[in-house]
């Protein structure tokens, strides 16, 4: 059977992060991609200039519509603008099956510094969706806006990730790419089986538009194909290391990654 991913997020114009890159990444690692759509943004590698949101109900329409034809094997949440969307969305997810895992990205600011959800709705997010999530995906500065920590080093990506974990999710990947110095990058995993710490090299490039987009629906694939989380987490790393590394260069500020390269050439015939 096909792993079955419903993805509800928003749409990046630019192609690199959102909805689209969650697509490519589903793709690319053998999986079929469904959307509900929770907000349209133009942007690009330089920033978000608009976001046009969605109406909750509409969103929950088009999560039913999948759901009941299609069928879902792991649903992936990224950008959730408001305390509305958070709360049509949980209730679709209480709805569901609570043997469906749930990977939540807690999509809090672009790549480029521009905001993505009302600070006000932190507490929806924790309350709601934290609770139901197979793995919550925050980076550092996601993470501090949930626990109220300061991050600055690893010792407080241990705690803050620890902390995390206590208040719902069954996992916790707390990403460190935005940390500063050093030659490599450091992602902490906190689950029933302990805290675990991932290192790999850090590629020296603007281009990281959408990796956290991307990470979180590789990691969904992987749970949908019935990997464990553990499995999931590398398997996603080492996708995610190689689309940064072969990134295209596109576009004059942070640009999108190369998320087809599982995928061969094709040459017409």
């Amino acid at each position: 059977m096909t792993a079955r991913i419903l993805i509800v997020a928003g749409s990046d114009s630019s192609g690199g992060a959102g909805i689209q890159a969650d697509t490519k990444t589903v793709t690319a690692l053998g999986g079929y991609a469904a959307t509900a759509i929770t907000a349209l943004t133009a942007q690009n590698t330089l920033g978000v200039s608009g976001v046009v949101g969605v109406e909750p109900a509409f969103i929950q329409q088009q999560m039913r519509a999948v759901i009941d034809d299609i069928g879902i094997d792991v649903i992936k949440t990224g950008m959730l603008h408001n305390a509305e969307v958070i709360d049509a969305v949980s209730d679709i997810i209480d709805e569901l099956d609570p043997s469906i895992p749930i990977v939540v990205d807690p999509v809090m600011v672009s790549q480029s510094g521009s905001s993505l959800l009302d600070p006000n709705s932190v507490q929806t997010l924790t309350r709601r969706l934290s609770l139901r999530a197979t793995v919550m995906t925050p980076n550092i500065p996601e993470a501090e806006k949930l626990t109220g920590m300061t991050i600055r080093d690893i010792d407080g990506m241990l705690q803050a990730a620890a902390m995390l974990h206590t208040i719902g999710p069954k996992a916790v990947l707390l990403k460190g790419g935005h940390m500063q110095g050093g030659s490599s990058v450091t992602d902490i995993l906190a689950s029933e089986e302990g805290i675990e710490t991932f290192e790999s090299p850090r590629i020296e490039t603007p281009h990281v538009h959408g990796t956290g987009c991307t990470l979180a629906s590789a990691i969904a694939t992987s749970l949908a194909q019935g990997m464990s989380v553990r499995a999931s987490v590398l398997r996603a790393r080492a996708y995610l290391y190689e689309a940064i590394r072969t990134n295209p260069g596109l576009g004059g500020g942070q640009g999108p990654l190369n998320h087809g390269h599982t995928v061969g050439s094709f040459d017409a015939p």
